[in-house]
């Protein structure tokens, strides 16, 4: 066409050339500023869908690493559940144990527990009431029944200079009477230092009662009121002043199940068929003529945890009825005890109720005629011997009652509550609506296909899931099956402990698998399409140079259609 501008070729090859490379430098620009050498399928379409390919697979296990690490909080949120559960479930079993300890004890095996750290003290340098160099001594006495017969043995305790605690502890526990020694009977009584180093002293044998009494059974060289604070003994036997007001130094002893018997009226049976009768009297002629004679009285006292009832008084005229009744009519102390009599064997038989801790009798003579106070003494022996024959004598003794049903409520009451804060630990356990401690089961997917997973079981640990039912403490059956729960719960929260750290150990590998996995891929997809910098800069500047040289080469071209214009 006449219009159109003839270039000759020379300028057109140049210009063709600057075109090519300004596509070039456009392209390396893009590759610069985009960071990648594939923007587009028409970069590379090969290399642009598989790199999308290895991104978007990447990308999908990106958002299930999410997941993962989610799971892994749910399962350290139940571990933390685990952990609170083993705590509480090990301090139910413990009371449970406490609680089986004080059934034992109601049960029959009487115990005596001093209250003073006795571990390294040195009994007559360190203790001034234990006079050093003297003869101290208090005496311990068993009396039970074994094999059908009343067996009463006492063992004198003698602390020497440089004696300590373990000394005491070796007199009864190797003593020929109530300890190891005792080959006809057996060992009767154990003695031991607890772990807080007071003195312990404990029947062997079911039903038994433990005594101490100052002196060496004969009422001679004792340790005193003092001593037995000093030994920390005082809880059981201490001071104590009768109507007369002169203090002196109770019997004291452990007995059981709320109960201890008297034998006043053993001497003979008037009844029929050999049975004994309350109505028999306390002086000549009826229960035993030694105990009261013409003439004689007496006072009683009953003290329940320290309230002292008011005195009974008691002549020879008077019969066992008339003690009995003077107990339990009392206004003070009535509807604590019940004292009764057995009229198979003639024992007076005075029964506490549960809430009762500590019982004392004690008899005071009020005018001559008491023998002794070994046939009204709860049991017989040598320190029972206190004489009764002087107006203003007195004897008492004092039982510490174990296992009463006040401790065994206060355990009950103790494990309920730790029964409750299980379930309230099993509530609190949960981790965005998913609790591993209340049945929820816990799904990990590792895949983007959702077809490889892990499923962590959950378990129902509330207390009823568990087994732990609610306390029931009335017994030793009871307790027992409190403690067989509590054992068998506190197994299946380890076992559960286990199961779940090996899950979290897995997720946490997929975990550790699957960023490797997507750093993978997301190399893999740059290796196809990400641009060299390097290798780009380089080439822009080649071609920025190229692109200079032909725009000289256009200028150059030129110049010999500009000599034409020269001729006009």
């Amino acid at each position: 066409m006449s219009s159109d501008v003839v270039l000759t070729a020379a300028l057109r090859s140049n210009l063709l050339s600057l075109q090519s490379t300004q596509r070039l430098i456009d392209t390396t620009q893009l590759r610069l500023a985009t960071g990648l050498k594939v923007n587009s399928a028409l970069d590379s379409p090969t290399n642009f869908f598989t790199a999308q390919s290895l991104n978007n697979r990447a990308g999908d296990l990106n958002r299930l690493l999410d997941g993962i690490s989610q799971s892994i909080r749910t399962i350290e949120e139940a571990d933390n559940g685990v952990t609170a559960l083993t705590n509480l479930i090990e301090q139910a079993e413990s009371v449970a144990s406490e609680a089986q300890s004080e059934i034992r004890a109601a049960e029959g095996f009487a115990r005596i527990r001093g209250s003073e750290d006795l571990v390294g003290v040195d009994l007559q340098t360190d203790l001034a009431s234990i006079v050093e160099g003297a003869s101290d001594k208090f005496s311990v006495t068993f009396t039970g029944t074994i094999n059908n017969t009343i067996v009463t043995k006492t063992q004198t305790i003698d602390i020497q200079a440089g004696d300590t605690v373990d000394n005491i502890i070796a007199q009864i526990n190797s003593s020929l009477t109530v300890g190891v020694g005792n080959t006809a009977n057996g060992q009767l009584i154990q003695a031991s230092v607890t772990s807080g180093g007071q003195i312990q002293i404990e029947s062997l044998v079911e039903g038994g009662f433990v005594r101490i009494a100052d002196g060496d059974g004969a009422g001679a060289f004792g340790v005193g009121a003092a001593g037995f604070a000093a030994l920390g003994l005082d809880v059981v036997a201490g001071a104590e002043a009768v109507e007369t007001g002169v203090p002196t130094t109770r019997q004291a002893g452990t007995a059981v199940a709320g109960r201890i018997i008297n034998s006043l009226a053993s001497a003979n049976a008037t009844g029929a068929a050999g049975e004994f009768e309350a109505s028999q009297l306390l002086g000549a002629g009826g229960t035993d003529a030694n105990f009261l004679a013409a003439g004689g009285s007496i006072k009683v006292r009953v003290v329940v945890d320290g309230q002292s009832s008011a005195s009974v008084a008691l002549t020879d005229t008077n019969s066992i009825q008339d003690l009995l009744d003077g107990i339990n009519n009392d206004a003070t102390v009535g509807a604590n005890v019940t004292a009764t009599l057995d009229t198979t064997n003639g024992d007076i038989e005075i029964q506490a109720v549960d809430t009762v801790g500590t019982l004392e009798i004690q008899i005071e003579a009020v005018a001559g005629g008491a023998a002794d106070a070994t046939t009204f003494g709860f049991g017989t022996g040598a320190s029972d011997t206190t004489a009764l024959s002087v107006a203003g004598a007195d004897n008492s003794e004092r039982f510490t009652f174990v296992g009463t049903s006040a401790n065994l409520d206060q355990f009950e009451s103790d494990f309920n509550t730790v029964r409750d804060q299980i379930d309230d630990i099993v509530q609190d356990a949960s981790f965005r609506g998913v609790n591993l401690l209340n049945g929820d089961n816990l799904t990990t997917f590792f895949n983007e296909d959702r077809n490889n997973s892990l499923q962590t079981q959950g378990v129902d640990f509330t207390s009823l899931g568990l087994g732990i039912g609610e306390g029931d403490f009335t017994n030793a059956a009871e307790v027992q099956i409190s403690l067989d729960q509590s054992r068998a719960a506190l197994l299946d929260v380890r076992n559960f402990g286990q199961s779940i750290a090996n899950d979290l150990a897995i997720i946490q590998t997929r975990r550790d698998f699957t960023e490797s996995t997507i750093n993978t891929l997301t190399a893999g997809a740059d290796d196809l399409t990400v641009a060299d910098q390097n290798e780009e800069g380089a080439n822009l500047l080649a071609l920025q140079t190229r692109q200079a040289l032909g725009t000289t080469s256009l200028s150059l071209a030129a110049q010999s259609q500009q000599s034409v214009l020269r001729l006009f």
